[in-house]
């Protein structure tokens, strides 16, 4: 009987070396070196206690920032506490995303920190499938306030991912899409909102075109209409809403409408766009659920519309067009709500527009390099069913914004001002419909332009490449925001 004792004193001591107060898979190198990191109880010195249910699975109770005001390039520790309440399946992970109230820009802390150091390509060395019910586990990382932050306050999100799901939060302070909202690190910088004159958003008036008025779309924007359209002026600085010096994209835009259509043409300035979308089979990351290319997470022009002054967020739409012509269309109910999830799909995907684009791409004096594109649009108002009228009565106040994105961030023609990400329809411009010679509220049509032969469809960009901005038929994750991106503010990479 020695020998088959001797098994079993061996298999006994091999699983409780995997074990880390009962956690499965955890080395004996991990289990010393981590064993600080869990406790009986939560700690008496917790400064700032939360409630966050996961699932009735885990729960977060607590966190501390050190320092609580960290400027740009400072370092900043972060802690959260988490209560294991039940077991969790293998292949769990904690996230951490971090969000410039400025810029909407998003950073991403899923593997940093000593719980979460990866192990095997798919587990955390001591990540929530690995906890023991009824423990507290205490999860430190190093966070790095980006030198180039232009907001008042950085936000802290954390989450328990697995591929493209995430656990559902029961209660407690999140971001509607599974994301608990931690807390807030100070930058020290002044409010965004006191380095603009007022908070009042733009406002434009957007004069009918004639009757005999023809529009070719395709991203020449040459007919004499567009010399006299009512212009955006530059995009700004979304946090301060000053002339952008720092973000490498400008652009700006001018709009026209008629009885069929809203007409956009914006000019944007971009060294290098990223033109490398393919298909969702060759690139799944890079497109959402719903087979759509996340076009804010590279560069895109991105356009807000709410058919309503209110600026409440209530039946909106989104649509982005990038250097290739490809779109990415949806329509919310609410702020960033249906949410499918980290990848989607993000709002109404199949709402279908029926528009007209075309993408001219601008060079250097050499005629190879890029440094922008023009991009040309006709959105049919039959696109915005949700509209009190379409097309507009003459006097109608809508909310639109546009924004020249790069890697979920950007600049705009309406700024943030630190009060939200790029969804927010309060911080939207306020266009006015105006049909000259017409009272307030009516009067008669002067217009009725057709659209010329830019193409049914979307037009081509460059030479033979038509087909690029057609999307297929309808077989978006998280932040945007979210880019966002949660900035709405995509939704961020990997979770």
């Amino acid at each position: 009987m020695r020998l088959f004792d001797g098994i079993v004193a061996i298999a006994v001591t091999a699983l409780l070396a995997g074990c880390v107060g009962g956690s499965k898979g955890v080395s004996a190198e991990d289990k010393e070196k981590l064993k600080l990191y869990i406790l009986d109880t939560p700690p008496a010195d917790m400064p700032h206690k939360l409630d966050v249910n996961f699932e009735n699975k885990v729960h977060l109770i607590g966190y501390k920032f050190d320092p609580e005001t960290a400027r740009p390039g400072q370092e900043v520790k972060l802690t959260y506490y988490w209560r294991a309440d039940d077991t969790v399946d293998d292949g769990w992970l904690l996230f951490t995303h971090t969000k410039d109230e400025g810029s909407g820009k998003m950073g991403n802390l899923d593997f940093v920190g000593p719980l979460r150091e990866q192990r095997g390509g798919s587990h955390q060395a001591l990540g929530p499938d690995r906890w023991e019910k009824g423990k507290v586990y205490v999860d430190e990382q190093t966070y790095k306030v980006p030198d180039d932050v232009t907001g008042a306050e950085v936000t802290v999100f954390v989450g328990i991912w697995k591929g493209d799901a995430r656990l559902r939060i029961i209660t407690g302070p999140n971001d509607g899409d599974n994301s608990a909202i931690v807390g807030r690190i100070k930058t020290g910088l002044a409010p965004k909102g006191e380095d603009h004159t007022g908070n009042d958003v733009p406002a434009i008036s957007v004069n009918k075109l004639a009757q005999n008025a023809k529009i070719a779309i395709d991203g020449k924007a040459d007919e004499p209409e567009w010399g006299g359209a009512v212009s955006t002026g530059p995009f700004v600085d979304v946090g301060t809403g000053k002339p952008n010096t720092s973000f490498p994209v400008n652009g700006s835009a001018k709009l026209m409408w008629d009885d069929r259509h809203l007409y956009v043409f914006a000019q944007v300035q971009a060294a290098d766009p990223y033109m490398g979308f393919s298909d969702a089979k060759a690139q799944p990351k890079d497109f959402t659920a719903a087979g759509q290319p996340k076009l804010w997470t590279k560069d895109a022009l991105e356009i807000m519309v709410e058919p309503d002054a209110a600026g409440t967020n209530t039946n909106y739409y989104e649509l982005q067009i990038n250097p290739q012509n490809k779109i990415f269309k949806s329509q919310f109910d609410s702020l960033q709500q249906p949410s499918g999830g980290e990848n989607g799909p993000f709002g109404h995907e199949d709402w279908e527009p029926k528009l007209k684009s075309a993408v001219q791409l601008q060079h250097a004096a050499d005629g190879k390099t890029v440094t922008g594109y023009n991009v040309e649009i006709a959105i049919p108002w039959t696109a915005f069913a949700k509209a009190a009228s379409v097309p507009p009565k003459s006097g109608d106040v809508w909310r639109i914004n546009l924004y020249a994105m790069r890697q979920n961030g950007g600049v705009a023609f309406s700024p943030i001002l630190g009060q939200g990400n790029f969804h927010k329809a309060s911080r939207f411009a306020k266009v006015t419909w105006v049909i000259p010679g017409a009272p307030p509220g009516g009067g008669p049509s002067v217009g009725g332009a057709p659209v010329g032969d830019g193409g049914e469809g979307n037009a081509a960009l460059g030479a033979g490449e038509g087909g690029a901005g057609m999307l297929p038929p309808l077989v978006h994750g998280k932040f945007h925001m979210m880019h966002p991106l949660p900035v709405p503010q995509p939704p961020p990479a990997g979770n």
